[in-house]
């Protein structure tokens, strides 16, 4: 009479739990799946950086990349006024054709 009980007593316990599993899935497809997405996509953005390119940063200041190294970039806000930034505070790269802040032609 006790392998019934025990049998059932797995069968509510798994029960009990899938709720648990049913949410813990729901939040990986709903947040942590598209936050690596985003981040991994941030990164190759930032890795993309060149001379030339115009930027958002994350204060948003729009400017133009003078200079780039590893980890950071020379960035001119202003006609002769350059901001060394860490890359990974650039939250845009907007297309060469756009104009700047500093640029003075339209």
């Amino acid at each position: 009479m006790t392998a019934p009980a025990a049998e059932g007593g797995m069968i509510a316990m798994i029960v009990q739990f899938l709720p648990f599993v049913a949410i813990f899935v729901l939040f990986y497809f709903l947040l942590i799946r598209p936050q690596q997405k985003r981040a991994k996509e941030h990164l190759a953005m930032v890795s993309g950086v060149k001379r030339g390119d115009t930027v958002v940063l994350s204060s948003g200041m729009i400017g133009k990349v003078t200079r780039v190294e590893d980890s950071e970039a020379m960035v001119e806000v202003a006609q002769g006024v350059n901001v060394r930034v860490v890359k990974s505070m650039i939250s845009d790269v907007r297309n060469r054709t756009a104009i700047a802040a500093n640029d003075t032609k339209a």
